[in-house]
């Protein structure tokens, strides 16, 4: 393996190279734009392009057109920028095609800051655009992981032959970890191995990739198709880590991306004062590992679900489905950009132990 210090933006940027792709279309947003610009210079060296669109739908609309010649293709924004792509997106979905995106959110709604924030949960989980679809949704901790899952992202929306968003926080883009990159980097992707790819029908059938049908059986049929694959994804795909959740953990707490890490201090520290505290971290918040986060909450020893976010509370809905009463659920948050802090999460967990 290749290690190496990186900024998470430009690490992203790297994985998606080593992961085949050669075409990204971009526009400007602060905090990911670094992303682009390490890319501006990057690709070139790969044989890749980089084109910089006029606008956000427009970057939407390229990689539906890019998706459909078979190349594997991907975007990175942040928060108004993702709002803007919302169209294309449920059309790339509903036309089955590969794409990954990538969110690096700010604060919002509106303009907001662009200050560490995990106000797009509904966005990406709910699917944020119109239809009945859905995205899958990776969210990492470290940039290692960042790297780790923007390779497996495109390896899923071509299994899936769907569109896949990776979603962090600006922490996630900004800090500089040292990360590990395959020594043999993909090639990429040969559009003549894929059966549906637009590659010119001179000596085929011609192909369609849409998502009109105004037939409403036809439309029906696609819908349909399109939930036995999420159904599929339920099955397959979800991943999750525990964090020193035992036989004494009293409280359970449920949290995302570097929310999680620093809920890691946080159970340290506590750990230190004798009191035991686990973590429950999804790492697809879609598919959501539903199974796997009952099972320990349904455990005899645990008496609190503590879910915190950097947000008014978005994930803590999931948490309270899946939860379904079993336990009881307090929620701890911060927005505008503000990182709660270990003391804080301690005060609240403190506060619930005397209960």
């Amino acid at each position: 393996m290749v290690k190496k210090l990186m900024k998470g933006n430009e690490a992203i940027g790297e994985a998606a190279i080593a992961a085949g792709v050669r075409n990204y279309f971009a526009y400007p947003i602060t905090p990911q734009s670094e992303v682009a610009e390490y890319l501006t210079w990057r690709l070139p060296e790969v044989g890749g392009t980089f084109v910089q669109a006029e606008s956000e739908v427009a970057v939407g609309n390229m990689l539906f057109g890019a998706a459909s010649t078979g190349k594997r293709v991907f975007t990175t924004s942040s928060s108004p920028g993702i709002s803007l792509m919302q169209e294309s997106l449920s059309y790339m979905a509903g036309a089955h095609l590969p794409v990954v995106l990538v969110n690096i959110m700010r604060g919002g709604p509106g303009l907001g800051g662009i200050l560490p924030s995990q106000a797009d949960y509904f966005q990406s989980v709910k699917g944020g655009g119109h239809g009945d679809y859905q995205l899958i949704v990776l969210a990492p901790s470290s940039v290692q992981e960042a790297v780790d899952l923007m390779i497996l992202a495109f390896e899923l929306a071509d299994k899936y032959l769907a569109p896949v968003m990776i979603i962090g926080d600006g922490m996630i883009g900004q800090m500089m970890e040292s990360v590990e990159f395959p020594e043999k980097y993909r090639d990429e992707s040969n559009p003549d191995e894929k059966d549906w790819a637009l590659t010119g029908a001179k000596d085929r059938k011609p192909r369609i990739v849409k998502s009109l049908f105004l037939n409403p059986e036809e439309l029906e049929i696609n819908s349909l198709t399109l939930d036995k694959k999420y159904r599929e994804m339920k099955k397959s795909e979800t991943r999750h880590e525990l964090y020193k959740v035992t036989g004494d953990t009293k409280i359970l707490i449920t949290a995302y991306g570097t929310m999680a890490r620093i809920c890691q201090t946080v159970i340290d520290e506590l750990e230190e004062e004798g009191i035991s505290v686990g973590l429950f971290r999804p790492i697809t918040l879609f598919p959501y590992p539903e199974k796997e986060l009952f099972a320990e909450v349904i455990k005899d020893n645990i008496e609190y679900i503590l879910d915190v976010e950097m947000s008014t509370g978005q994930m803590i809905e999931d948490v309270e489905r899946i939860v379904k009463g079993a336990r009881p659920i307090d929620f701890y948050g911060r927005t505008g950009g503000i990182v709660p802090s270990p003391n804080e999460i301690k005060d609240k967990i403190r506060e619930m132990l005397k209960k």
